[in-house]
């Protein structure tokens, strides 16, 4: 989780940082954060504090989450994250838990809610993720 909390410093969100870490058999396959798409401009540098426009649900329009970006990035390099467990600074939204699925993730360990970053009732994507047989538990430092 040390490591999901530096990457999160990386991204140039103006919004939130956000890091992710995937492993497997106690290996990093992959690593990711929150920004725009690689080769595309990142959000401070190009829109300033506001950061970049809006979409229609009120979201960054160009930003990846940080899980889909661990998650690009270990299949742009061929390593199969089937069975990993993924390491994330923000529990996963809706949309990532849906691509966690069906990606095969066994398990997300989270430090903060997403639910109440966003100021929503629950956390859909945790609620969605352990229906389905996806183990989630909140990161809980010794």
């Amino acid at each position: 989780m040390d490591l999901a909390q530096n990457l999160a410093q990386k991204s140039h969100c103006t919004k939130a940082q956000v890091g992710a870490v995937l492993t497997k058999d106690t290996r990093i396959i992959s690593i990711g954060y929150n920004g725009p798409p690689a080769g595309t401009h990142n959000c401070d540098e190009e829109f300033g504090p506001d950061g970049c426009p809006r979409d229609s649900k009120g979201s960054c329009s160009l930003a990846l989450h940080a899980e889909q970006n661990a998650i690009l990035y270990a299949s742009k390099n061929g390593a199969s994250v089937e069975g990993s467990t993924l390491y994330v600074t923000l529990s996963p939204c809706i949309s990532c838990a849906r691509i966690i699925y069906s990606m095969k993730i066994e398990k997300v360990i989270f430090l903060k809610s997403y639910a109440a970053y966003k100021g929503i009732p629950s956390d859909e994507g945790v609620d969605f993720l352990r229906r389905f047989g996806v183990e989630v538990v909140q990161y809980v430092k010794n």
